[in-house]
C-alpha cells in the first residue's frame, strides 16, 4: 500500500489543523492505520491509531482529548483532526499502515507498521 500524508502547515498555539492520509494500491480496510510524529533530534513517537473498521481508536496521552483520528474506507482515507495545538506538537507527522490484523485489533507499536508515508510538517508557533 502507498500512503500520502498532507495537510500540515504553520499554526499558532491554540489553533487547529486537519491532516489527511490517502492510501492506494491495496484494500484499505485490511489495514490498521496509525499516525506517528518525529521532532528534530527526537525519536519517532506514536500519536494515534485506528482499527480496520474504525470502531477502535487509541491515542498517546499527550494528545488525548485534543486529537481525533478517523477513517473513511470507501475513500481510502484516514484523517487526524488536531485542536488546541501546542508548540510541543511541532513535528513531521507520518501515517502508517499495518496489515495482517483482525477486525477490532489495534496497535501503538511503530515496529508493527510495515508501510509508511513520507510525512507532513506541522509547526506550532508560540
Amino acid at each position: 500500500v502507498q500512503l500520502q500524508a498532507s495537510g500540515g502547515g504553520l499554526v499558532q498555539t491554540g489553533g487547529s489543523l486537519r491532516l489527511s492520509c490517502a492510501a492506494s494500491g491495496e484494500t484499505f480496510s485490511n489495514f490498521v492505520m496509525g499516525w506517528f510524529r518525529q521532532a528534530p533530534g527526537k525519536e519517532r513517537e506514536f500519536v494515534a491509531s485506528i482499527s480496520r473498521g474504525g470502531t477502535v481508536t487509541s491515542y498517546a496521552d499527550s494528545v488525548k482529548g485534543r486529537f481525533t483520528v478517523s477513517r473513511d474506507n470507501a475513500k481510502n482515507m484516514m484523517s487526524l483532526q488536531m485542536k488546541s495545538l501546542k508548540p510541543g506538537d511541532t513535528a513531521v507527522y507520518l501515517c502508517a499502515a499495518r496489515d495482517r490484523a483482525v477486525m477490532g485489533q489495534i496497535t501503538r507499536d511503530l515496529n508493527e507498521f510495515g508501510y509508511w508515508g513520507q510525512g507532513t510538517q506541522v509547526t506550532v508557533s508560540s
